[in-house]
């Protein structure tokens, strides 16, 4: 019988794999804030258009990440088990649905700018630098989605030290490049946000070529093996999609409902805008560390679930959960503590500074419990159960948080401070629910033969109906 992981063992466990892609995620929000800061000289609207181009970046994102999900949940299982052969064949099937998702988004911004920025916002001066962005940084997307792919096998397969070297090269290309194009420095002209979307393109592709190149040198497995990626059989196919369904439904359907909320955001007052636009910047810190957090978890546990170790799977998932939250709070408390310099400093005066630094305040607040709610829905589906946090969310997201946001500004005209609130009223409630699941322990559903060998067992001892 296998000994419990003691806290301190399990804290150095989450740490390894945590921090890497903690950091690799704060360098890209530092490229990030370097480039608002960049666009900062040059007016609030060339930050607020490139703040609201980000917002269909984010979509973008919503749109591939249930196929990143469903990827993960198979990838970290099978390698708990030691199955190479279902590790690339899940890889070779992520990274086809990518593939379709990154075609659609690069389109769009490549021949359609001005409809995608229209969506966003009202303000033509915003809109017409948005338009210019969107036509060049549109061809980042294949790179970008790319390299997500490449970072989730790694990740998954405890390799996080090489998806932080793309992640460094291309922030370093990012700022480089930026701040040659954006100002027009060595002979270049000065391109203004249209230099910024040049800068993106060249990083992913710098991006891209790191962590291959490293890969091979180091002789890492799956990968690279291209001819192998691609045979795939259909119950796989079947099992993946089933898997990936309830998480893709999440996605879209969240980042449909996100979309909703920025464009009541992106139609406030210009200084609102640019607020809002520096405030994601600062939240993709938080969701930065976030993220390494939920790695951890998807691998540490996933890999136990896949393993068939379900008792040791459930003892490090809800541990795995309180140390994210508790780093939540301290990253955000941070981030108050030096608000006042690094608002200015990213463009931000008067009403804008205003409003910034009140949703940083509720963000600190807010934002503790849904790191909580996201890291107990990757723990599930890493484990196997996409289903239940993502119905849940969906369901929340629609029925109570955009009724509020909408009745209080359409209806009732509220500040913009209180809108902004309300796009938490959610969480508290989402908290609850998911703690009772997560003790339920119904949440375990093996797709790996070791996994589903001792599930039986597992479920009869804490009493919990088979599925």
């Amino acid at each position: 019988m296998r000994t419990k992981t003691s806290l301190g063992r399990l804290i150095r466990m989450v740490m390894t794999i945590a921090l890497p892609v903690a950091f690799q995620n704060v360098l890209s929000t530092t490229g990030s804030m370097v480039d608002t800061i960049m666009l900062g000289r040059l007016g609030e609207n060339q930050v607020a258009a490139v703040g609201l181009c980000a917002q269909f970046t984010s979509l973008m994102f919503s749109g591939y990440w249930g196929f990143v999900g469903g990827g993960m949940l198979f990838i970290s299982q099978y390698w708990g088990e030691g199955n190479g052969d279902g590790i690339r064949k899940s890889y070779g099937i992520m990274l086809s649905f990518l593939g379709l998702v990154a075609g659609v988004f690069t389109l769009l911004a490549l021949t359609r700018p001005g409809w995608v920025m229209s969506i966003y916002t009202g303000s033509p001066e915003i809109r017409g630098i948005g338009e210019e962005y969107l036509r060049v940084v549109g061809w980042s997307y294949p790179f970008m989605i790319l390299a997500v792919g490449m970072s989730a096998l790694l990740r998954s397969t405890e390799r996080v030290k090489i998806p932080l070297a793309g992640g460094i090269a291309a922030v370093v290309t990012n700022c480089v490049c930026n701040y040659i194009l954006i100002f027009g420095k060595l002979g270049f002209p000065a391109l203004g946000a249209k230099g910024a979307a040049y800068g993106t393109v060249l990083s992913g592709i710098v991006n891209v070529l790191v962590i291959a190149v490293t890969a091979r040198v180091r002789n890492v497995p799956y990968l690279l093996d291209v001819t192998r990626h691609f045979r795939w059989d259909p119950r796989l196919l079947r099992l993946y999609l089933a898997k990936s369904f309830p998480i893709i439904m999440n996605e879209v359907m969240i980042g449909v409902g996100n979309m909703m909320i920025n464009i009541v955001l992106g139609h406030q007052i210009n200084q609102a805008i640019a607020a809002t636009a520096v405030f994601r910047t600062l939240e993709g810190i938080v969701i930065g560390f976030f993220s390494g957090f939920s790695s951890a978890a998807t691998v540490l546990v996933g890999k136990e679930v896949g393993a068939g170790y379900h008792e040791d799977a459930f003892d490090r998932a809800y541990r795995i959960i309180y140390i994210c939250q508790v780093m939540t709070l301290i990253v955000c408390s941070a981030l108050v503590a030096v608000h006042v310099p690094l608002l200015h400093v990213m463009g931000l005066k008067g009403e804008s500074f205003r409003l910034a630094t009140g949703m940083l305040l509720i963000y600190t607040v807010a934002g503790a419990v849904r790191m909580g709610n996201w890291a107990m829905n990757d723990t599930y589906r890493a484990a196997g159960d996409p289903a239940f946090g993502s119905l849940l969310e969906i369901c929340f997201m629609f029925a109570m948080v955009q009724p509020a946001i909408h009745l209080a500004n359409d209806v009732f005209h509220a500040p913009f401070l209180l809108v902004f609130a309300l796009c938490y009223s959610d969480e508290l409630v989402r908290y609850v629910i998911m703690q009772r699941h997560m003790y339920s322990r119904k949440w375990i559903r093996p797709v790996s033969e070791a996994g589903r060998a001792t599930i039986r067992a597992f479920r009869e001892k804490y009493h919990v109906p088979m599925y």
